[in-house]
């Protein structure tokens, strides 16, 4: 999400070519993308991706992107911002453009259309006077034709809450629709909302986790730790992204950073390895800015935290759970 703000295309283009030769076969985007959310620059990330993806073996790779959620401030995206059929083969026409391919691995609404607690906010609050109808059937029945045409090979959801995931499942299994694959939320050592609903969701109905934000926007690389501010960092560039960095996150980021350093591993490689070793983790994206960071980033998948370690984080979370939702 930082190609085409952060990142040049030339950037993009490294970071990509690295990761693959890596191992590393999952590429995720979105079609709001860059971030943060700019007419002008709506779309680069996809576009970037696109013109490195026509010279690669397709097949051998996993792409992954999402069609924009109901937002006021997203309108330059389309009028209608919600997941009515016209809006979806609106949205998915322009992805595949972008993205220079003919299809998509997984396509994933990237937030609900309904009034419901995400992005930072912790306890859900029922809205009396909402307009929102249930339409998950009209939703997943028009996810299930792009399927059959071959333009989306699956989907998934993002940013969802535990009855948003079940509803899904029970209107596939009803009418014998595609059926919701992963979803991807927030989920850190800042952030472990994800374990007290949908972690239970995931192992039973075999829906993976795809970690977003596994760096709480770079707070747990502990560069921001006793107020730092570096210049060129995203909290630097734009101060909105503040869900990361209130009192209690630098808190709890201190204590971890104090047990990695015993462990003799950088904090950035200790956060990651913690949520790669989830039984529920599908995927942990991580969105490095520079190539050092990615290689230590990508590294990371060496490291085994014992279970003398895991119980030490949860002994540390329990001073401060989920101090950034």
């Amino acid at each position: 999400m930082t190609f085409g703000e952060q990142n040049t295309e030339v950037e993009a283009h490294e970071q990509l070519n690295y990761a693959i030769e890596k191992g590393i076969n999952f590429i995720d985007t979105a079609e709001m993308y860059s971030v943060p959310g700019r007419k002008e620059t709506q779309g680069s990330t996809e576009k970037y991706i696109g013109n490195w993806l026509k010279n690669q073996k397709r097949e051998d790779l996993v792409i992954a992107t999402k069609i924009t959620g109901p937002s006021p401030g997203l309108k330059y995206i389309r009028k209608n911002m919600g997941f009515s059929n016209k809006s979806i083969d609106d949205a998915i026409e322009k992805s595949l453009k972008r993205l220079k391919t003919d299809y998509i691995d997984l396509y994933q609404l990237h937030w609900p259309e309904r009034n419901t607690n995400f992005f930072g906010t912790r306890n859900y609050k029922h809205n009396f006077e909402e307009k929102w109808q249930d339409n998950f059937k009209q939703i997943i029945e028009k996810l299930d034709s792009l399927v059959q045409q071959g333009k989306i090979r699956n989907y998934g959801v993002s940013n969802e809450t535990p009855w948003g995931v079940m509803r899904h499942l029970d209107e596939s299994l009803k009418n014998n629709f595609t059926r919701c694959k992963t979803i991807q939320n927030p989920y850190s050592l800042l952030n472990r909302t994800f374990e007290i609903g949908l972690a239970e969701i995931s192992m039973r109905e075999n829906i993976g986790l795809l970690a977003y934000s596994p760096m709480a926007f770079g707070m747990l690389s502990g560069k921001y730790l006793n107020g730092k501010m570096p210049s060129g960092s995203r909290l630097k560039l734009f101060p909105v992204f503040s869900r990361y960095n209130a009192d209690q996150s630098q808190f709890l980021t201190k204590k971890y950073a104090e047990l990695a350093e015993s462990l003799n591993l950088s904090l950035a490689q200790f956060s990651l390895a913690f949520v790669t070793q989830q039984p529920f983790v599908t995927s942990n994206i991580i969105g490095a800015t520079t190539m050092e960071q990615l290689k230590e980033n990508i590294a990371s998948i060496n490291i085994n935290l014992s279970e003398d370690t895991l119980e030490k984080i949860n002994k540390i979370q329990e001073l401060q759970p989920n101090p950034a939702p």
